[in-house]
């Protein structure tokens, strides 16, 4: 048994010289123990129960202290740190500023992931990794510690967030590395025979694992360790099956007919085989759908009989004036709602019919869209020629024409890819010379880069800006050195923006041995020439045999680097100056074995 024994009151010097009593210091000791002479064992010229009093007074004003703080309005408690930065005792507004300068660009800087044993680099920016700095200084101000941690210091966590997705793709190649990636389940059609691809699992990193250890690691930790987990996709084996059974096989069994107000047509079973989409988004997930555009297109012979097609305002020169054409509306069925109307019946044997509305569809562009554009006048014009009687004039002509009557509007970038997209036998196009690799062969479209020269040098002394352009590997003497340009689809193009505040009409014309681009619009600029710096690092043809099928024998041509300047003049003075630069290879000469 244990008792407490009283000391007698001690009093120690006041400030002022005054005595004053401390406070009573019990000491506890076992019953009956004998107390030494003196008053015990003295600690730094203290007897025990007075040190005790002593650290027990200074305990108090430490843990009195750190109130204090605690009680401060909008001030972070002392020693408090976050992500090692000390920010305690200070405003929010001080803290945050210590804060985003103890970090200094470490947020901008790629993180290190590590996956198994692959490495890959994340860009915070890239998958939203943000730290919000506000909210992690309110964070350490409102909490309420411990007052012991408040001697010794704390740590807050900060705030982190990421867009879990975007991260999830990002380490999505490392991922499939480390581990394997999924075979994810689809059903597709061969002809009106639906084959099914089965799904299997596969090894990865989930998306809340990627999350949770970028947020929880990001800035503390210099590598972070994302976990390998089995992913097993959310379209079973057993799903799939039913799918084919319940929504595949029944879809083709049949003809579906659609029935309008401007009269009736069928949606074959070959259309329903190839607008019937039952492919599993990222997750494994397949969910059955019947896509519009595909419906569209396997539907356009059908729906030519019910139709009215709008016609859009145009643009077009008469007798060397612009004249504006005007649009008309059009009627067409609403094919967005006969797909979702189309999947709800192909499971079913009978009844296959469904009812469509065709809707009025005004035109996307009016004459008064146009007439605001201010296209009034010429504003550049190009020609290049060639020799009559080859095939690849014949391409020059055709995509002169379909490129004829564009028009590009403010803000635009004009793609000559995109515009005509792949050029093929299907649109007139036949084989002829390009330059691929190096080397002369045939193919589809081969001269057309002739057009393309033509069209960005008329671009080009409209002022437009220059997006993108390629000239040749070999010097062609038919061209201005540097500022021409080559095309191959899809992998080479030809771009330029609209960086005006007016319309441009591309006017093209062809004869038997040249093609002319025009540029209509309002003028900028008064005028816009070219100087051309002088050939240098001038390189010599040499002879090669070549074996290839299709090779084209060329005679050769020197290789130079050179550059040409943009000058755009306002007013009589210039206003800009663009340098562009090339190197042209010295053209083998090409023997065909």
């Amino acid at each position: 048994m244990m008792r407490a024994v009283e000391e007698p009151t001690r009093l120690i010097p006041a400030v002022d010289g005054a005595e004053r009593p401390t406070a009573e210091i019990p000491a506890v000791r076992p019953r009956g123990a004998h107390t030494p002479a003196g008053g015990g064992r003295r600690i730094l010229g203290l007897p025990r129960p007075a040190f005790a009093g002593v650290a027990a007074l200074a305990g108090l004003a430490v843990v009195g202290g750190a109130l204090t703080a605690l009680d401060a309005k909008d001030q972070v408690p002392m020693h408090t740190r976050v992500l090692g930065i000390d920010i305690g005792g200070r405003s929010e507004k001080d803290a945050t500023r210590e804060l985003v300068n103890g970090l200094g660009d470490r947020v901008q800087s790629p993180l290190t992931v590590r996956i198994g044993d692959q490495t890959t680099t994340v860009d915070p920016q890239r998958v939203g990794l943000t730290l919000d700095v506000e909210a992690t200084v309110a964070r350490a101000a409102d909490s309420a510690p411990n007052p012991i941690k408040l001697i010794f210091g704390r740590d807050v966590a900060p705030v982190v967030s990421v867009d879990a997705e975007k991260l999830a793709d990002a380490v999505a190649p490392t991922a499939t590395k480390a581990g394997h990636a999924m075979t994810l389940p689809k059903i597709t059609f061969s002809g009106l025979t639906p084959k099914a691809t089965y799904p299997v699992a596969g090894e990865g990193v989930t998306q809340d694992a990627a999350a949770a250890a970028v947020t929880s690691g990001w800035l503390r930790q210099a590598e972070i360790v994302m976990p390998l987990t089995v992913i097993t996709p959310k379209t079973s084996a057993a799903d799939v099956d039913h799918l084919l059974a319940e929504v595949a096989e029944p879809a083709v069994a049949a003809p579906v007919t659609v029935n309008t107000d401007r009269g009736s047509f069928t949606v074959s079973r070959q259309a329903i085989a190839k607008s019937l989409v039952l492919k599993s988004d990222k997750y494994g997930l397949i969910t059955p759908k019947v896509s519009e555009p595909k419906l569209r297109a396997a539907l356009a012979d059908e729906l030519a009989g019910v139709e009215i097609q709008p016609q859009d305002a145009s643009v077009r020169l008469a007798d060397g004036t612009v004249k504006i054409m005007a649009s008309q509306g059009g009627e067409l069925v609403d094919t967005e709602q006969l797909a979702k109307d189309l999947l709800t019946i192909l499971g079913q044997e009978s009844g296959r019919s469904v009812a469509a509305a065709v809707e009025a569809v005004a035109a996307k562009t009016t004459e008064s869209d146009l007439a605001a554009l201010g296209i009034k006048e010429q504003v550049s014009t190009f020609t290049t020629h060639f020799s009559g009687g080859e095939d690849r004039n014949r391409n020059i002509i055709q995509v002169a024409k379909e490129v004829d009557g564009a028009v590009v509007k403010p803000g635009e970038t004009f793609s000559l890819n995109g515009y005509t997209g792949e050029r093929s036998y299907a649109q007139g196009y036949i084989d002829a010379p390009v330059i691929l690799d190096g080397k002369l062969v045939k193919a589809v479209g081969g001269g057309i880069s002739q057009f393309t020269t033509t069209l960005f040098n008329a671009s080009y002394y409209a002022g437009l800006e220059d997006v993108f352009h390629k000239p040749h590997s070999y010097y062609i003497s038919r061209y201005p050195s540097v500022i021409e340009s080559t095309i191959y689809y899809p992998t080479l193009d030809m771009k330029f923006r609209n960086n005006t505040p007016y319309g441009v009409l591309i006017d093209t014309s062809t004869t038997s041995d040249s093609v002319t681009v025009t540029m209509w619009s309002t003028k900028v600029y008064d005028s816009v020439t070219t100087e051309w710096g002088p050939r240098r690092d001038v390189t010599q043809a040499k002879t090669v045999h070549l074996k290839d099928a299709g090779c084209v024998p060329a005679v050769g041509g020197i290789g130079f680097a050179q550059d040409a300047w943009r000058v755009m003049k306002s007013d009589g003075r210039e206003v800009a100056r663009e340098k562009f630069s090339w190197r042209y290879d010295a053209e083998p000469h090409f023997v065909c074995d």
